[in-house]
């Protein structure tokens, strides 16, 4: 059973970290191959998702609606929204749709609460209980995301502490309501919110153009509308 575990743990992070980026895939396939590869992974480790659970839907839809409220009240914010889209937009070769609809949802929030939520999180509170298993949890949750904090640039201590927190939030709702659908909720809202965040922010602090005859402005007012 240890073994199995610490199978478990390791497959994922080798994944993400070592042989995704190997495979030198552009996004949509690195969505696709990354969905397959989490589907497999709770296929073989009988994962437990439980996403039709209505509890997880209520709680998953409040938390989600705290969030967006937060994101709108930010934005209402010209210091805080200029601050907030800083990082910029990190799916310039998508458009918005595609990337909060497509990408985010598949190749994020499913990917990741699948192997996570539901799969890794359940064996791990079986083996060690629930307060190791939501530590080590949420810690191998923030390794995952060392090579993507690479690739972007950005804190690989930062974004393993951050991202480990965010899995100990994530990880608490799945144990509250026994589905992972709560966590994916609001995973979805946090990571959509961020990438709207971003590139409306952009759009909307950009300088109107004499060449393009004031068309930055005019974007600018029909996202405000």
């Amino acid at each position: 059973m240890i073994i199995r575990v610490v199978a478990a743990v390791a497959a994922p992070l080798v994944w993400n970290n070592w042989l995704l980026p190997r495979l030198a895939l552009d996004r949509r396939g690195r969505t696709a191959a990354g969905a397959l590869a989490a589907t497999g992974y709770a296929i073989t480790l009988r994962g437990r998702p439980n996403w039709f659970s209505a509890r997880g839907a209520g709680v998953g839809i409040g938390c989600a609606a705290l969030v967006a409220a937060g994101y709108a009240a930010a934005f209402a914010v010209p210091a805080v929204r200029r601050s907030l889209s800083g990082p910029g937009d990190r799916a310039a070769d998508v458009g918005t749709v595609e990337w909060i609809a497509v990408h985010i949802p598949l190749g994020t929030v499913y990917t990741e609460e699948l192997i996570f939520r539901a799969t890794l999180e359940p064996l791990l509170d079986e083996q060690f209980g629930v307060r190791a298993g939501t530590a080590l949890g949420s810690a191998a949750f923030g390794l995952w995301h060392i090579h993507p904090a690479r690739a972007a640039g950005d804190s690989v201590l930062g974004t393993v502490v951050v991202t480990g927190a965010a899995g100990f939030v994530f990880g608490t709702l799945r144990r509250w309501t026994g589905s992972a659908t709560a966590p994916a909720l609001l995973h979805w809202t946090v990571n959509a919110g961020g990438a709207l965040f971003a590139r409306l922010g952009s759009v909307r602090a950009a300088p109107v153009s004499p060449v393009s005859g004031g068309r930055g402005r005019r974007e600018s007012d029909t996202l405000r509308r």
